[in-house]
């Protein structure tokens, strides 16, 4: 079995829902308390035991680079006090992985943003995080999870949750058979459906993992909802040979694309870190 090397972070997004703020400033840097978004996916995928993070960015996203880099002059300004340990878990990240970039020179949907990767993964097996769905688990990280069951199926695997009916709009929703209480083997994908249309109240959240074979067929997937070539489109060839599997993982999301959710994430997290 072919282990995942490799993790795709989407970050190519102008965060309008964030403006003012995101208008200088990368959405996946937002913090949540001390560290930002990102930061959080990339430790998820390390528990994982996936090394090399290959990020989608964009114009003004050059803070992402530089975080995940050595600052010469920060390091010189803090050695020998006790603010280094601030920076200990950055460090560890450096220390252990690798990242590569590219450019995602239009925004034409999720689909585009994963195929605008493929020259830094090349044609093997990877993990997809988008870091505004912040995920917290008590043992095993959602990703890892996630692993762990493709060792079973071997096929893609996507992260489900419930959501409200009426809020179907707003998420890719899948149809599917069960084939335990968490894992459903899916057979019909659909981008933000209307509440009448949505086919279940399962919600497609930003972790995956896909075959290489993904690629080719995003390549071949006409621009859907909005004019964007759709994730949940190309999954639609994979799902029709039931190669899609959607997994309701053990753990809590946060929309942190959203302001309310990005709040709920922030105070979450803070009193996690500060228990009474």
């Amino acid at each position: 079995m072919k282990a995942i090397r490799k993790c795709l972070f989407p970050a190519a997004g102008f965060g309008t829902r964030f403006l003012p703020v995101t208008k200088a400033m990368p959405k996946e840097m937002l913090p949540i308390v001390t560290k930002p978004l990102i930061q959080y996916g990339v430790e998820e995928a390390m528990q994982a035991g996936i090394s090399g993070m290959a990020v989608v960015t964009g114009r003004g996203k050059r803070a992402i680079e530089d975080h995940f880099d050595v600052s010469y002059e920060l390091d010189q300004q803090i050695a020998g006090s006790e603010k280094e340990d601030l920076l200990s878990d950055t460090r560890e990240i450096m220390s252990r992985c690798t990242f590569s970039y590219i450019r995602q020179g239009e925004i034409r949907g999720l689909g585009h943003a994963i195929l605008t990767g493929e020259p830094l993964i090349g044609d093997e097996l990877f993990a997809v995080i988008l870091a505004d769905d912040y995920c917290v688990a008590e043992g095993d990280s959602v990703l890892a999870q996630m692993v762990h069951l493709y060792e079973e199926y071997q096929c893609s695997i996507i992260a489900i949750e419930e959501v409200p009916q009426e809020e179907s709009f707003r998420y890719g929703i899948i149809e599917g058979e069960t084939q335990d209480e968490s894992v459903y083997r899916i057979s019909n994908l659909v981008e933000k459906p209307a509440p009448t249309d949505a086919p279940s109240n399962l919600a497609i959240v930003g972790r995956y993992i896909l075959t290489p074979d993904i690629f080719d067929i995003i390549r071949n997937t006409a621009p859907g909802r909005n004019g964007e070539v759709q994730i949940t489109d190309a999954l639609q060839s994979q799902a029709a040979q039931g190669k899609v599997i959607g997994y309701r993982f053990e753990g809590r999301r946060f929309d942190c694309g959203s302001v309310s959710g990005f709040i709920d994430a922030t105070n979450y997290t803070y009193n996690k870190q500060n228990p009474q």
